[in-house]
């Protein structure tokens, strides 16, 4: 076993130098092998191993089973069902203009974005400032607002007030 992750090991530092032009018709005799590198023995092939070896596999508990069920409620999603609960909310929108104006101006303002990071990430320095001010922030949110029981309880309502203003329940 030794032998082979030596032979495996050692095979990546194997390199034979060779001449890519052909031997001229003069020359008669076999190519020759130029390297510094120390000859190695070819592969273990099956033959080195038995195959009466065998390698035992660890005993599982059967105390332990797990038994993989499918139930419909679960993980079904009845497309029929969302199509028609979609085209009800669809029918009850009153401004169907403004939707399909805000979406389209969402969908203008992912693209943009996406076109501003390509150029900003083509600048040969500027991603890695951008990376470092992304840790900075990212290391002062921490701090501000996870690390002390009481800045986390400030965040949660923080949270929760901008869901009411989203919702408009405030």
């Amino acid at each position: 076993m030794a032998a082979a992750a030596a032979a495996s090991t050692s095979m990546a530092a194997t390199a034979v130098f060779a001449s890519p032009f052909p031997l001229s018709s003069t020359t008669k005799a076999a190519p020759a092998r130029c390297s510094a590198l120390p000859y190695l023995p070819s592969r273990l092939s099956a033959i080195a191993f038995p195959s009466s070896l065998k390698i035992a596999e660890p005993k599982r508990s059967s105390l332990l089973q797990v038994k993989a069920s499918s139930s419909e409620e679960s993980g079904a999603v009845d497309t029929s069902e969302l199509l028609t609960d979609l085209k009800e909310k669809w029918d009850a929108l009153d401004n169907k203009s403004t939707v399909i104006v805000y979406g389209g101006g969402a969908i203008v303002a992912v693209w943009l974005s996406s076109i501003v990071v390509g150029a900003i990430n083509s600048v040969p320095l500027l991603p890695k400032i951008m990376e470092l001010v992304g840790l900075g922030y990212s290391g002062w949110f921490v701090y501000r607002y996870l690390l002390f029981k009481s800045s986390r309880k400030e965040l949660a309502e923080d949270i929760e007030q901008l869901k009411k203003k989203i919702a408009g329940t405030e």
